[in-house]
């Protein structure tokens, strides 16, 4: 009788039902389907083959790349707090929950254990690749890995840079002065991420060099698997956080104004993470993975619409399951798009980049406002969805 009373309150303010949702607007729900996989496409898709397309890459400056990196960190960081982890919060606490569910704030647990564990994943697969390598010859720089790092790589570059220029030394040990600058050079061009058509790992360049192997060593995050993992967990957290905005989408009361902000919330959303497929660096054979994460994103919600539509005369995202399951994957996902974002994209862009340590206040001035613009505006639109 306790349980029935909590499920049919008496306050009509409150749905605690099982019914449907709305279903007025039919054709504009139907419309917003096409409409949000154009903008989420194009927000995931276009740094990709921007960076990907020789006439794209020659035609915009790479100030433009540097901007959506930084900016679709922010709006990562901000999408976990405003989009994701609030949410969370309002659902486990629902009126038409148990009283139980009052007595401990779950969202947040939830929250910590799903950045402990993917902390934890990392760290073992890291471990074991650290092991795999070494076995191998190569070694593991700790602060070279990741999404971010592609930038400087640190002592590992430098160690490519000074055997090549040991190479080139005769037996007397000397080398001039014109000929080091030019072997500096050639690395610095080959491994820095303003060459947008760079599609090659630290290995690759090193077999063009005759440093393949022995003695030289590679960042396990510049490996493919390392940087394969680590945008599948921004994409895992990502389209959990997709799917269920796009069924909400599909019965909400109040379609019109989360239409208009899903609009942009999808695409700059799907620019946050079109900016990150955009910058991993992967061998050729490998390039379809970028293209493949941004289609997924795009069509992710756009499903999660049209899903909607189809059990709407029964979903209610009030209910009480709904309340329960949403609450339980949004915490879940913010717990790693928080990690992601802030150790994965923020602290190894700024902290672990040797070109952002030591470059010019203006360069990192300008990142930082760039990164603060986009959690601003994705945490603005948290004021209307």
């Amino acid at each position: 009788m306790h349980r029935a009373h909590i499920l049919a309150r008496d306050d009509d303010d409150v749905n605690c039902g099982s019914g449907g949702g709305d279903t007025r607007f039919t054709g504009l729900r139907i419309a917003s389907i096409f409409i949000i996989l154009a903008t989420s496409l194009f927000g995931a898709l276009f740094p990709v083959l921007a960076r990907r397309t020789e006439w794209l890459s020659t035609h915009i400056p790479t100030r433009v790349f540097d901007t959506a990196k930084y900016f679709g960190s922010g709006v990562i960081i901000a999408t976990a707090l405003i989009h994701l982890l609030d949410p969370a919060i309002d659902e486990l606490s629902s009126p038409c929950l148990d009283p139980a569910w009052q007595n401990y704030p779950y969202a947040l647990g939830i929250c910590l254990l799903s950045i402990f564990m993917i902390f934890i994943v990392e760290l073992v697969a890291f471990r074991w690749g650290t092991a795999v390598l070494a076995r191998h010859g190569f070694a593991h720089d700790a602060h070279g890995h990741g999404l971010a790092s592609h930038a400087a790589h640190g002592p590992e570059t430098d160690h490519i840079t000074q055997a090549a220029i040991a190479k080139q030394q005769g037996s007397d040990g000397s080398l001039t002065r014109e000929k080091s600058a030019d072997i500096e050079s050639q690395h610095s061009v080959e491994h820095t991420h303003d060459n947008p058509s760079y599609p090659h790992t630290h290995s690759d360049v090193q077999k063009h060099h005759g440093h393949h192997t022995h003695g030289t060593p590679e960042a396990l995050g510049d490996s493919p698997s390392a940087q394969i993992i680590g945008i599948a967990v921004l994409e895992f957290g990502v389209l959990l956080h997709s799917v269920l905005i796009g069924l909400t989408l599909a019965v909400n009361d109040e379609f019109k104004i989360l239409f208009i902000v899903l609009v942009f919330h999808q695409m700059f959303e799907g620019l946050g993470v079109g900016s990150r497929l955009a910058f991993i660096r992967l061998p050729q054979k490998y390039n379809y993975v970028a293209i493949l994460g941004g289609v997924l994103f795009g069509i992710t919600t756009p499903i999660g619409i049209a899903v909607g539509l189809g059990v709407r005369s029964t979903y209610n995202p009030d209910s009480t399951t709904a309340s329960i399951v949403s609450g339980i994957l949004d915490a879940f996902s913010s717990g790693i798009l928080l990690y992601t974002g802030l150790v994965e994209l923020m602290a190894h862009e700024f902290l672990f980049n040797k070109d952002m340590l030591n470059g010019s206040n203006s360069k990192l001035a300008y990142a930082l406002c760039c990164m603060i613009a986009g959690a601003g505006i994705m945490a603005l639109l948290g004021r209307w969805a």
